[in-house]
């Protein structure tokens, strides 16, 4: 009594191939979820958002010119001043919210007392940001 399998081949030796038929069912199935499925995912409502920086918005301080002359005279942005007006105006200045930068020339000639008197008021009063403005040397 002889057996003939169909997997074997008539040398007797076994079949090496691949069936690709089921891998080809199983890619067209996966191929046919995708088509479905693309079109989905990418649906979008169209926005027309706002844009916003990162950055903080800085606002720059006021700059205030005080001047010292050579015989001790004062001067607020250009306009003459006495020195007991000149504290009540540090007083004021002083309250602001940026507190102003106290942009400070002084003559040459002009005595170091004038200038320890102004920054000893503008401590007084709780100015601190305070620049000396210089000219730069002529050769």
């Amino acid at each position: 009594m002889s057996f003939q399998s169909s997997d074997f081949d008539d040398d007797g030796d076994v079949m090496s191939e691949i069936n690709m038929t089921p891998l080809v069912d199983v890619m067209l199935v996966l191929l046919i979820i995708f088509i479905i499925t693309v079109p989905v995912i990418n649906h979008a409502v169209k926005l027309d958002l706002p844009k916003a920086s990162s950055q903080k918005e800085e606002i720059k301080p006021e700059k205030i010119n005080l001047s010292i002359n050579a015989d001790g005279g004062l001067s607020w942005n250009g306009e003459s001043v006495a020195l007991d007006a000149l504290d009540a105006r540090l007083g004021t200045t002083a309250a602001l919210q940026p507190q102003p930068e106290l942009h400070l020339r002084v003559d040459k000639h002009a005595e170091y007392d004038h200038v320890a008197q102004l920054l000893s008021a503008a401590s007084r009063h709780g100015l601190g940001k305070v620049a000396f403005v210089t000219e730069p040397a002529k050769n």
